[in-house]
């Protein structure tokens, strides 16, 4: 019975250390109604991204992809952003991870 748990036990910690690796971003609607006015403001184009890059919560966007700050006073999120296909996609800016896509 030893033998099982051990190998179990050790599965479980793995699992669990990369759940909580993942960040989980909470944009209030609120955030979102003033990221929408603050991008539309700044007429930023949108990007093409290369073909090997998916944009999806937990990508990383390559350096050569530049990234816009946010400077809306009523915003405390401190990412950036880039528009894809009519999406504002949220940055961590350290690490580029994308992080939330207001649609």
């Amino acid at each position: 019975m030893k033998t099982l748990a051990i190998p179990f036990a050790a599965s479980f910690i793995a699992f669990a250390g990369a759940a909580a690796a993942q960040t989980t971003v909470v944009v209030t609607p609120e955030q979102e109604t003033v990221i929408r006015e603050y991008v539309v403001t700044q007429e930023a184009a949108p990007i093409e991204v290369p073909a090997d890059v998916t944009i999806e919560v937990g990508s990383t966007l390559p350096d050569t992809i530049e990234l816009r700050a946010i400077e809306a006073p009523d915003l405390e999120l401190e990412y950036r952003y880039v528009v894809v296909d009519g999406r504002t996609v949220l940055v961590e800016p350290q690490t580029r991870e994308i992080v939330y896509i207001v649609e």
